[in-house]
């Protein structure tokens, strides 16, 4: 691996000590140390590794395989914004598919390709834990909520032509390299960005509102409700709420209790069969 310059080495050798002093024990530095090498160069290069090596007492072959095993880290050289479609179920199934094609086909790239003018990287990612704003992109590890394919286009198009975009949720958008420089644990020094944050959605903190006590959203009805046959007529469920009666206030009494093998007392459960039989 080829020596860094001498500015570069000085500047990591003191960011290094400065991580390698949260640790008690100093290999549990290293996914930090990776991060800081990625803030340098952009990717985890050998000579990146070689340092990371070094300052930890381990071999090339273990940082390597610790570098390799995690998709954060980029092992070939890319773009300033890595921007990450949600392909997982429900992204995918709410035009997350269609988005990531249409990037594909009009960026003129593939999974984990960059543009030639080194500005956008495309990558498929999966879950967010953003399902309450599906489709969602990520660009820079920063949100972009209810996406479509136009917004989509819009939005690499912008990032390319250097024009500010807004996350839907979270700090402002800075570059790949600055963000890696913010997850190796270094203040993110930007006016408002600290401050600047984003949860999860109505949908995703009902259970949680319901667990602390709190007044239960909505009732969730369920989209089929009106093909299904009446309470009175289906296994396992109960008569109708008397005029006047208070209808169950459960989010899910459309279909629940559901009587099964378990739950029902005449119809025990056996013991599960051994595979192949």
């Amino acid at each position: 691996a080829p020596d860094s310059p001498a500015d570069v080495r000085a500047r990591l050798d003191a960011d290094a000590r400065e991580v390698i002093s949260r640790y008690p024990d100093s290999r549990s530095a290293l996914l930090p140390l990776l991060h800081l090498v990625q803030s340098e160069e952009g990717h985890v290069t050998r000579t990146g590794v070689r340092f990371c090596a070094e300052q930890l007492g381990l071999t090339t072959a273990e940082v390597t395989a610790v570098a390799t095993f995690y998709t954060m880290y980029r092992r070939k050289p890319s773009g300033d914004y890595q921007v990450g479609v949600c392909t997982n179920t429900l992204c995918a199934v709410m035009g997350g598919d269609a988005i990531f094609d249409a990037l594909k086909e009009h960026l003129r790239v593939g999974n984990g390709e960059t543009t030639p003018d080194g500005k956008v990287t495309l990558e498929h990612i999966e879950c967010n834990a953003a399902c309450d704003y599906a489709p969602v992109l990520m660009v820079n590890w920063e949100f972009f909520d209810n996406q479509t394919v136009e917004s989509a286009t819009a939005l690499v198009d912008d990032l390319r032509a250097g024009r500010a975009v807004a996350p839907t949720r979270g700090a402002p958008l800075c570059t790949y390299k600055e963000t890696a420089r913010i997850l190796a644990g270094f203040p993110d020094e930007r006016p408002g960005a600290v401050e600047a944050g984003g949860g999860a959605g109505p949908a995703s903190l009902a259970g949680l509102r319901l667990a602390k006590g709190e007044s239960a959203p909505g009732r969730v009805v369920a989209p089929r409700a009106a093909a299904r046959p009446a309470a009175e007529d289906r296994p396992g469920t109960g008569p109708r709420p008397a005029a006047g009666e208070a209808p169950a206030t459960h989010p899910s009494s459309h279909d629940a209790p559901q009587q099964t093998s378990a739950s029902d007392p005449s119809n025990p459960a056996g013991p599960a069969a051994e595979e192949g039989e």
